[in-house]
């Protein structure tokens, strides 16, 4: 058979590689402890399993859901992006339900690009930034992320016949895999490049909510811990050129139900849906009612997680130092990005398949995220403390 040449870049795929790894290991008889997978291992809020186990028995959630069917889903969302971030939102142009916040990263570029465009990411970045770009015919333009730029891309160091024939801009903050967080000024200076190249400016937003420190700690007089991650709509509030995309897979810790939501541009919304509406129907009801309580009912349990994260954050830091290495205490997300001692500083990937084939501890190699992720390797702090303290022991040993 003769396959889309549009499948090649998808062919190489460090974790599938890792997986082999972790198959291997287990084979070998080693007890894998699994710091690879940025999978929530942390229980939905009951109110929302409640709500779907109640519509399991109601026959008119089984058949198909069009756009209309939506609604309260999407009046849910909007409310939820007022009461966070003080931004007005129309639920019925302004916002669409996602299989997960990857398919609008995956789609989007469907709805943007001609073949050949260049969209601009972050690298490293999420491989399915890539992939969404790849399946359009796109080009990929890296922009590379440093620690010295504080894992913030520049702007000004983007070619300008790259911008000639660019389309969009892929932004993800809080980041992963570096965990870097972004001050609003950083957007407010996204939002006006994109303004002046015409670029639709994309932000995968999956990590609002597990951000670590306090406002003191920056010195800032911020209105509340919630500003050190920002909304891309707070730095286009009439949502000239925007779109975010909202998972409920890490603040509510339902991964597996693959549920979120687009919000933003109108335009890009429409269009947005209009791929979609050729790709799939919408998430089951029963899914979608489980998310309107998660968001609109009591918050303990995003507040819970948030604290959880940021002992095991603790916790695992703390042993790193221990054992003598040295890497920065994240202020966001569930992971830990670690500049590799040597003599692993440029092979990362190696590093990862003999640390798990030798101990059981698995990881993901930063080259997977992109050319300038390697040298890091990105720990995801998925398991309880004592765990991750047994995992740093098994790394000592392996060092």
């Amino acid at each position: 058979m003769q396959f889309a040449k549009r499948l090649q870049p998808l062919q190489s795929n460090v974790f599938a590689d890792m997986d082999r790894a972790k198959a291997k290991a287990l084979a070998a008889g080693q007890q894998l402890i699994d710091l690879s997978l940025g999978s929530s291992d942390l229980p939905a809020a009951a109110h929302a399993i409640e709500a779907i186990a109640q519509s399991l028995y109601d026959p008119s959630t089984h058949g198909y859901l069009l756009f209309h069917g939506t609604q309260a889903f999407r009046k849910a969302a909007a409310q939820w992006y007022e009461q966070k971030f003080g931004i007005s939102v129309d639920p019925e142009t302004e916002v669409l339900p996602l299989i997960g916040s990857q398919e609008g990263t995956a789609h989007l570029p469907l709805a943007v690009l001609n073949p050949g465009d260049f969209a601009l990411l972050l690298d490293p970045g999420y491989p399915s930034h890539a992939g969404g770009v790849y399946l359009a015919s796109g080009q990929i333009y890296p922009m590379p992320l440093l620690a010295e730029n504080d894992f913030l891309p520049v702007f000004a160091d983007i070619p300008v016949h790259v911008l000639a024939q660019a389309r969009m801009m892929v932004l993800s903050y809080p980041h992963n895999p570096t965990s870097a967080i972004a001050p609003l000024s950083f957007f407010q200076a996204a939002v006006a490049f994109c303004q002046q190249h015409n670029l639709v400016l994309v932000h995968d937003f999956p990590y609002v909510d597990l951000v670590f420190e306090q406002i003191e700690d920056w010195g800032k007089n911020l209105p509340n811990p919630q500003s050190l991650a920002p909304s891309i709509l707070q730095a286009d509030p009439d949502k000239t050129v925007s779109i975010e995309f909202f998972t409920l897979s890490k603040s509510y810790n339902m991964g597996g139900f693959r549920i979120g939501y687009a919000i933003g541009n109108a335009e890009l919304i429409r269009a947005l849906r209009q791929v979609k509406a050729a790709v799939d129907f919408n998430q089951y009801r029963g899914i979608l009612n489980g998310a309107i309580a998660a968001l609109s009912g009591p918050q303990d349990g995003v507040k819970t997680a948030v604290n959880t994260f940021r002992q095991r954050r603790d916790v695992f830091v703390n042993a790193l130092h221990r054992i003598g290495w040295q890497v920065p205490k994240p202020k966001a997300t569930m992971y830990v990005w670690a500049k590799l001692p040597k003599p692993w500083s440029q092979d990362s990937v190696e590093f990862c398949t003999q640390l798990v084939e030798k101990t059981g501890v698995a990881a993901s190699p930063g080259a997977g995220f992109g050319k300038f992720g390697e040298g890091y390797v990105r720990f995801a702090l998925v398991h309880e403390p004592p765990v991750l303290e047994t995992a740093v022991r098994r790394i000592a040993e392996f060092l």
